[in-house]
């Protein structure tokens, strides 16, 4: 496994991904933001023998992280990896000195919050729909 900084060619194949995963999926443009011109933007790419398996996303705000996206394919999930990409958000973290990661969840994700609770997270308030 490896994980890297995501670059331009891999836009098309995060877009399946997102489709795969998610009713409202990030679109090409909002990807394409994210990876040249949002300066606190990283996403960071899960690789097995050059196919993508997963992904993360994260704005480095100054004193926080703010994770952006998460997504494992399907045929993948269940396997750790999205515990291993939550792990290497949170070394980055770490390494800004910052104290805080932030995320929102949909409250009908299950999977999502299962993983997130794992990593050590706690639900610190719920938004109306």
């Amino acid at each position: 496994m490896l994980i890297r900084k995501m670059e331009c060619l891999d836009i098309d194949k995060i877009v399946e991904i997102e489709k795969e995963l998610f009713t409202s999926p990030w679109d090409k443009d909002a990807l394409y933001y994210e990876v040249e011109k949002n300066a606190f933007s990283t996403i960071l790419i899960l690789e097995n023998n050059d196919e993508i398996v997963g992904y993360i996303g994260m704005w480095l705000l100054g004193d926080q992280t703010q994770i952006t996206t998460l997504g494992i394919r399907k045929m993948y999930q269940g396997r750790g990896y999205g515990k291993l990409l939550m792990d290497k958000c949170e070394e980055i973290t770490k390494m800004q000195g910052y104290p805080n990661i932030n995320l929102e969840v949909r409250v009908s994700n299950e999977k999502a919050i299962s993983l997130y609770k794992k990593c050590g997270f706690k639900i610190v308030a719920t938004r109306k729909n």
